[in-house]
C-alpha cells in the first residue's frame, strides 16, 4: 500500500474522532490494501453512538477494481463490568425474527446448538448486522474455500456440502433453530423488537468473568484469585493467626457507640432507633491483589446483622496503584428453605428512601408499567427505592440499544418515549405503584418504615416453596448433604455420650 500524506492527516483524524466526546464526527476515508487484489481502495471511517447503548467506530472498505466490499464495527468505549449471554429460540416461517438487529464484537462467540455449530470469536470480527445477515455471511466464508478444500480434503468438502443447505435453511427461517450470543467483553446486543417488554423468545443473562476470560481480553489477572480459589484463600487468610491479618477500630457507629449510648444513660429501645443497622466492632483487612491491575491492595470485610433480614458480610477492596474499587455484600449463614417476595406499596416520596438489597437472584417487577427484569439483569446491588428505579431505567436504555435509532419506526419510538416518561413519573409518585422484588434465595431485603415490620402495612412478605425448575437453576438439586448430616450426627452422639459417662 503506497502512504502519502494526505492519507496520515486522514488517519491522525480519526484518531483524534474516536478520543473525542463530540458525536457529529464526520466520515474520515484513508486509501487502503485490497487483500483480494492488491489494488488501492477505499477505507471509509465513521464514530458513531448507538442511542443508549455503545460508542463504535465502523468501518467500510470497497474496492472499485473488483468490486470487494466489507465493514466492521470496532468499540471505542470501555469494557462492560460483566459479560452477557444472549438465547434466541428462532421458530420456523417467522422472517420477521431474523430481522433483528445484532453487534457483534470482537470477543463474541455465536452457537447453533442444533447444528453443532459455533463462530468463534477469531472467525468473525465486530459486525453491526441482522441474524441472518451474520448467518449467511457465515455460509458464504464457508464455501469460499471449498474448491480448494476439494482438492486436499474431500471428505470434508463433502461434509460441508451437506452442512450448508442447513444452514442457508436457517438463515432463511425454513428451520427451527436456537441462536447462542456469548460475550466475555459484554459489548454485544440482540435487539429485542417487544422492549420495554421482556422478550418471550430471548432470555438474557449477565455473569461474572472467568480469570481466563480475564486474560483473554488484556487483564492482568491471577488464575488463584478467582472464583472458588479467591474464596478458599480468603478462608485462609481469615484462618490463619499470623500478623497478615490484622483488625482495626469500626469508627464511631455500631455496637461500641450503642455501649457508650447505654452507659450514658440512654435506653436499649433509643440505642436501637439511633443505630438502625448494628455495624461490627471491628474491621478485618488482608492483603490481596488486584484483579484489574495486578498489584498488591488491600480487601477489608465485616460481618454485619441487618433487622428483620439477616446477618451479611460486606467485603471491599480498592487499589492505589490503579484505582479500582470493588465491593460486594453476600449472604451469611445457609441457603433459605424457601423464597420470598417482597411486596412495597410506594405512596409518598418517604418511601422512596427506603433502603433495598436486590440480590443477583431476584427479580423485580412494577405491575403498574407491566414492567418485569429477570434474575440477574441488575446484577447485586445496594440501594434505594428511588436508586433501583433510577437503575432500572439506565439499564434498560443501555440493554436495549437501538430505543431512538434511525432504523426504529415512529409508532415503536413514541412507545419508548410514553415509557420512558411513565418510568420517571415513577419518582414524582403522584400516582401510587407497586414493587415487587422475587427472590428465590430469600437474598433481598427492603427496609420498613416503622419500628417494627409488623407495622408498616405497605410492606409484605411472602414465602413459598421453590419449584424444581427453581432449584436446578440455582445448582441445589446436585447438592448432596447427607455425608455431612451422617458426620454431624455421629459427632453429637460421640459428645453425648462423652457427657453421660
Amino acid at each position: 500500500m503506497e502512504t502519502n500524506k494526505d492519507s496520515i492527516v486522514d488517519v491522525r483524524s480519526v484518531v483524534e474522532a474516536i478520543s473525542s466526546d463530540d458525536n457529529d464526527a464526520p466520515l474520515y476515508q484513508v486509501e487502503s490494501l485490497c487483500m483480494h487484489c492488491r489494488q488501492n481502495g477505499t477505507t471509509r471511517f465513521l464514530l458513531t453512538l448507538i442511542p443508549h447503548f455503545r460508542k463504535i467506530l465502523l468501518s467500510a472498505f470497497e474496492c472499485p477494481h473488483c468490486g470487494e466490499r466489507n465493514n466492521e464495527v470496532q468499540f471505542a468505549g470501555e469494557l462492560q463490568p460483566r459479560g452477557c449471554h444472549y438465547q434466541l429460540n428462532f421458530p420456523p416461517g417467522d422472517q420477521k425474527m431474523l430481522n433483528r438487529q445484532v453487534v457483534k464484537s470482537d470477543t463474541a462467540t455465536i452457537k447453533i446448538p442444533e447444528l453443532d455449530f459455533e463462530i468463534p470469536p477469531e472467525a468473525q470480527r465486530g459486525s453491526l448486522s441482522t441474524v441472518e445477515g451474520i448467518l449467511l455471511r457465515a455460509a458464504d466464508e464457508i464455501e469460499a474455500l471449498q474448491e480448494e478444500r476439494k482438492k486436499v480434503d474431500p471428505q470434508s468438502a463433502e461434509s460441508i456440502d451437506r452442512f450448508l443447505p442447513k444452514l442457508r435453511a436457517c438463515a432463511k427461517g425454513e428451520s427451527p433453530f436456537t441462536i447462542i450470543l456469548d460475550d466475555p467483553a459484554g459489548n454485544s446486543f440482540i435487539e429485542n423488537p417487544f422492549a420495554p417488554s421482556p422478550d418471550p423468545s430471548s432470555t438474557i443473562k449477565f455473569y461474572e468473568r472467568t480469570p481466563e476470560q480475564q486474560a483473554s481480553l488484556g487483564y492482568v489477572v491471577d488464575p488463584s484469585l478467582g472464583g472458588e480459589h479467591r474464596d478458599e484463600a480468603l478462608s485462609e487468610e481469615l484462618n490463619s493467626t499470623g500478623d497478615q491479618t490484622r483488625r482495626e477500630p469500626h469508627g464511631l457507629i455500631g455496637a461500641a457507640a450503642g455501649q457508650r449510648a447505654i452507659a450514658q444513660g440512654n435506653s436499649a429501645e433509643f440505642a436501637e432507633s439511633l443505630f438502625r443497622y448494628s455495624a461490627p466492632e471491628e474491621v478485618m483487612t488482608f492483603p490481596s491483589t488486584c484483579g484489574t491491575c495486578a498489584a498488591k491492595c488491600e480487601t477489608r470485610m465485616f460481618v454485619t446483622n441487618i433487622p428483620y433480614f439477616r446477618e451479611v458480610i460486606v467485603m471491599a477492596s480498592s487499589c492505589d496503584a490503579c484505582g479500582y474499587r470493588n465491593s460486594e455484600l453476600k449472604p451469611g449463614g445457609r441457603i433459605p428453605e424457601k423464597g420470598k417476595k417482597i411486596t412495597v406499596l410506594v405512596k409518598n416520596i418517604n418511601d422512596l428512601s427506603r433502603d433495598v438489597i436486590k440480590s443477583d437472584t431476584a427479580s423485580v417487577e412494577v405491575p403498574e408499567l407491566d414492567l418485569v427484569l429477570t434474575s440477574g439483569t441488575l446484577g447485586g446491588v445496594v440501594t434505594t427505592v428511588e436508586g433501583l428505579i433510577t437503575k432500572i431505567s439506565e439499564n434498560l436504555e443501555r440493554v436495549h440499544g437501538f430505543t431512538f435509532g434511525d432504523s426504529l419506526d415512529d409508532s415503536k419510538k413514541s412507545k419508548w418515549l410514553d415509557f420512558r416518561a411513565r418510568l420517571n413519573k415513577l419518582l414524582s409518585v403522584e400516582d401510587p405503584w407497586t414493587l415487587i422484588i422475587d427472590d428465590a434465595l430469600a437474598n433481598s431485603f427492603v427496609a420498613p418504615a416503622t419500628d417494627d415490620v409488623k407495622d408498616d402495612h405497605q410492606l409484605s412478605f411472602e414465602e413459598y416453596e421453590r419449584s424444581w425448575e427453581q432449584n436446578e437453576e440455582l445448582g441445589l438439586n446436585d447438592i448432596d448433604t447427607s455425608s455431612a448430616d451422617a458426620a454431624y450426627e455421629s459427632t453429637d452422639a460421640t459428645r453425648k455420650e462423652g457427657t453421660t459417662v
